[in-house]
């Protein structure tokens, strides 16, 4: 017994028989319509696709173009608030109040200087006390200020100072500082500073455009949120982004490693603050149209796969049906039996059935046609063999010796296959009598033409008077080679016909110098012009030996010599003549 292995293996070996056979096979035209769908869908999807990823390149970089120049924008309109703040600073630092240590007069022209602004003024002394706060009233006490760290800058550096983003004790909200030191007359230095609350830049970020994922943040030098188009409540906190590297159009991801994704930022830095502006987006957000196109395309091209494979189905059997019909009445046509045509509407189908039922009418006709050739055959060799017979009979009466039987009955034979290889060329049609003549007289004919003159209109014989005129004929030639015009250089055969009151005469003339007459013992060659030209074809025969040789004169019906269509037509032709006269 076989092991399972084994068993196994020859299941395996049998399946993928049967498969390469499947594959190698005949294919179902159903098939080859789907696979010419997708030789143009697939290619037209997939330049889509190419087109669509070029298109999506493009929109990207459009859209980080407009993202740069909206990071530029919002830098701008940023340093424009701070460029305004420390032009502020500088006229209040021209008050004479504050000059002369006025600070109560100083506070009331700086309320009424910065009312409706948004921006507050506070006045530092050098250990960095807040002398003057617009957002209290004047002589509260007040405390060190909020960002120490920027004061102390400001005192050390002349011109502005603009700080970061620091929680103000005194407002209780995010801010930041524009500071400029002042150093008067007289008396110790003093630091003048314009504070303004961080939300007030969220408004100038709502003024961007920003659409499709895209959001604003600025952030100060050590990458605290200013201000945001996202979420207000990230104010104050580290920006969420790594922005280390160089270039204004990064790819981001956020920092220490916290959230996932990856995010595409553009940072345009202040040389007036040093802050920086930034607009951002995650990939993803960025990536979606793209992605949302190509789900469309592909929707789309598996639906359009979906109908044309339907198509392709519906139409697949469509053509098979008629096809298989067509086979069918293919193998009808093979055994014989009527087709008839039937009109598909695929027309070229329609062409092949009417092509099918014509080729079975004509091999109808053709069978029809073979069956009557070979009862003509039939007919046509009984003939033969009867004049073979009578041949080989009247040649043996007149032989004296078995070679001389030979030599004339092969001679006999040659002629009479050469009016048979005529007959055969000429089929139904017949053989024309110049033809028959010319073939038989050549074997005999000298090499001078002008011994020989033939004359006579155009006229077709049937099969069977051909071949008996071809052997009197035959025999006429055999004579004249031996004892007639062909027989001496001197001689000459004229040899005319024409046809006259439906009747065919042949003169067969032979010019002899000093011929000799033979004595009158009847040959085969005699016989056959007497027995089978006069008893067969009704011939009237004359033979005259005049003093320059011998003459043949050959009166045969016209009706016997025609075939069966050409006896009708030679009827009406002298019909109508005798009409005529």
């Amino acid at each position: 017994m076989q092991s399972d292995d084994t068993v196994k293996t020859e299941i395996r070996s049998g399946v993928l028989d049967r498969l390469r056979i499947l594959a190698s096979g005949p294919k179902p035209i159903g098939l080859f319509l789907l696979l010419l769908i997708a030789v143009t869908i697939i290619p037209s999807i997939g330049v889509s696709v190419v087109l669509l990823q070029r298109n999506n390149e493009a929109q990207n970089e459009v859209v980080t173009t407009l993202a740069e120049a909206m990071a530029g924008s919002i830098n701008e309109a940023v340093d424009r608030e701070l460029s305004g703040m420390a032009t502020t600073l500088r006229v209040l630092s021209t008050t004479p109040s504050l000059t002369n240590g006025e600070l109560e007069d100083f506070d009331k022209r700086a309320r009424l200087a910065l009312a409706g602004s948004g921006s507050y003024f506070l006045l530092l002394d050098e250990n960095l006390q807040q002398l003057i706060n617009t957002r209290t009233a004047f002589g509260e006490p007040l405390g060190p200020t909020s960002d120490p760290q920027s004061a102390a800058l400001a005192m050390k550096t002349p011109g502005k100072t603009i700080s970061g983003v620091f929680f103000g004790k005194t407002s209780r909200k995010w801010v930041f500082d524009v500071l400029m030191p002042y150093v008067p007359q007289s008396g110790p230095p003093r630091i003048l500073v314009m504070t303004r609350d961080a939300a007030t830049l969220t408004d100038t970020l709502s003024q961007q455009m920003l659409r499709g994922g895209w959001n604003a943040s600025v952030i100060d030098q050590n990458d605290l949120v200013i201000a945001s188009s996202f979420m207000s409540s990230d104010v104050g906190k580290p920006f969420f982004l790594d922005l280390s590297g160089s270039g204004r159009y990064r790819r981001a991801q956020p920092a220490n490693g916290e959230g996932k994704g990856t995010y595409i930022a553009v940072v345009d830095q202040s040389e007036y603050s040093g802050w920086k502006a930034v607009v951002w987006a995650s990939t993803d957000a960025v990536e979606e149209p793209m992605r949302r196109s190509l789900r469309m395309l592909l929707v789309g091209g598996l639906l359009v796969i979906a109908i044309a494979t339907v198509a392709a189905w519906l139409l697949g059997r469509q053509i098979a049906g008629p096809v298989r019909r067509l086979a069918r009445d293919a193998r009808r046509l093979g055994a014989g039996e009527p087709v008839q045509a039937i009109d598909y509407p695929i027309a070229e189908v329609a062409t092949v059935s009417s092509a099918l039922a014509e080729a079975a009418v004509d091999r109808q006709a053709s069978e029809n046609e073979i069956r009557l050739l070979m009862r003509e055959v039939a007919h046509r060799s009984k003939n033969q063999l009867t004049v073979v017979a009578s041949m080989a009979k009247q040649t043996a009466r007149s032989a004296r010796t078995l070679a001389s039987f030979q030599d004339a009955f092969q001679k006999r034979l040659h002629g009479l296959a050469r009016s048979t290889d005529l007959l055969i060329a000429g089929g139904a049609a017949g053989v024309e009598l110049r033809e028959l003549l010319t073939i038989q007289i050549d074997p005999f004919r000298p090499d001078d033409p002008d011994r020989l003159q033939m004359d006579g209109p155009k006229f077709r014989l049937a099969n069977q008077p051909a071949q008996t005129i071809g052997l009197a004929v035959h025999e006429l030639a055999t004579n004249a080679s031996k004892y007639g015009a062909f027989s001496t250089d001197a001689g000459r055969l004229d040899l005319s016909w024409q046809v006259e009151a439906d009747a065919l005469t042949i003169v067969w003339r032979e010019h002899v110098p000093r011929l000799r007459r033979r004595a009158g013992r009847r040959g085969f060659g005699t016989e056959i012009i007497e027995r089978m030209l006069g008893g067969t074809l009704d011939a009237e025969i004359s033979r005259t030996f005049h003093r320059d040789g011998l003459e043949w004169i050959f009166t045969i019906p016209v009706s016997r010599l025609l075939p069966d269509n050409h006896v009708l037509a030679h009827g009406e032709a002298v019909g109508r003549a005798s009409g005529r006269t």
